[in-house]
């Protein structure tokens, strides 16, 4: 995964994600979405087969880059409460 910064100000970045496809960008869109002053995380992918996903995020009273890190911890909780349930079958 290559993450690259297209734009970036206090309350907005776009950014791409290259390596990756629509299963790991709706997680993160979602649990991007779902941090305290985030309005607006949505992505795109021009091409299905060959496109880079392209996020933006738009917040007020958070950063971008906070957000984003926010969101990548509760998906690391999520993952490992599933492993560990996982481990029990």
């Amino acid at each position: 995964m290559k993450f690259t910064v297209i734009e970036e100000t206090k309350t907005k970045m776009v950014f791409t994600l290259e390596g990756e496809t629509h299963t790991f960008c709706n997680l993160l869109k979602e649990e991007i979405r779902n941090v305290k002053g985030v309005l607006i995380s949505a992505y795109k992918i021009d091409h299905p087969l060959v496109g880079v996903p392209t996020f933006q995020i738009e917040t007020k009273g958070t950063e971008p880059r906070k957000a984003i890190k926010e969101a990548l911890k509760s998906i690391e909780k999520m993952s490992k409460d599933f492993a560990k349930q996982a481990s029990k079958l």
